[in-house]
């Protein structure tokens, strides 16, 4: 399970649709607004490298009202919380 944080600006007026598009979408985990120099933060959790690389360069990068991204890949997580069961259940 590759698992990546993705920071996006939107064009003006497009938030709300654009975190229910994104939302909705087969990868992306989770959509959050947040404030600071990026208007929304997706989490992505994909089987593998080639299908987070499908998703921000093939899907998301064809999405008129995202103005720009970062993507970061997630190394390791450190939580109480045992994130990678919660998130594989029902996973192949």
């Amino acid at each position: 399970m590759v698992t990546s944080f993705i920071l996006l600006r939107a064009r003006r007026g497009t938030v709300k649709s654009l975190a229910e598009n994104l939302a909705a979408r087969t990868g992306i985990a989770e959509v959050y607004s947040v404030s600071g120099n990026f208007d929304l933060v997706a989490i992505a959790r994909v089987k593998d490298n080639d299908a987070l690389a499908d998703l921000v360069t093939g899907e998301l990068a064809t999405i008129d009202d995202i103005t720009h991204s970062e993507t970061m890949l997630a190394f390791r997580a450190f939580s109480r919380h045992d994130l990678q069961s919660m998130f594989s259940i029902g996973s192949a």
